[in-house]
């Protein structure tokens, strides 16, 4: 399940268990965010669009903590005259891990997600750990190659 949520005049696209940087947002590290500017929810081949946003559906997170961005400069400059101004400054942003999607009913958290892609990908270890050693027995192993190490030349020459 994913959502597209507004904050800070932007939009990002989340789903449980991803990290973001959004405008800076009241809150100590730890503290939970509720976003309810939802625009568009999808599940699967499900997708409901808002108008403007969908009616019931929220977004929950939890604050990571601050960062600041890039550094940005401005500079400005003009022709044939002695004017020059640099400038620039670095926005201060906040690291939200998303927890869970809520939509007219529908639940989506992280950690059951990450659960079943963590059994997904157990199972397809397991699949491909044996396939290699069905392949090892039945191959006959090559012999280990061997070098000759190479004739130290003379101190002489």
């Amino acid at each position: 399940m994913y959502a597209v949520v507004t904050t800070g005049g932007k939009q990002y696209r989340v789903e449980p268990g991803s990290e973001l940087e959004v405008e800076r947002l009241s809150g100590d590290a730890g503290s939970s965010v509720t976003f309810d500017r939802v625009l568009l929810v999808g599940d699967g081949e499900a997708v409901t669009i808002g108008t403007p946003t969908v009616e019931g559906a929220t977004v929950s997170g939890t604050v990571l903590g601050e960062a600041l961005g890039p550094k940005l400069i401005i500079f400005k400059f003009k022709q044939k005259a002695t004017y020059r101004r640099k400038n620039g400054h670095r926005q201060h942003l906040t690291r939200i891990r998303i927890d869970e999607i809520n939509a007219s009913g529908k639940t989506s958290k992280a950690k059951a997600e990450k659960a079943e892609k963590a059994e997904a990908r157990a199972e397809v270890a397991e699949k491909r750990a044996k396939a290699d050693t069905a392949k090892a027995t039945s191959e006959t192993e090559k012999p280990k190659r061997t070098r000759k190490p190479a004739t130290k030349k003379s101190a002489e020459e």
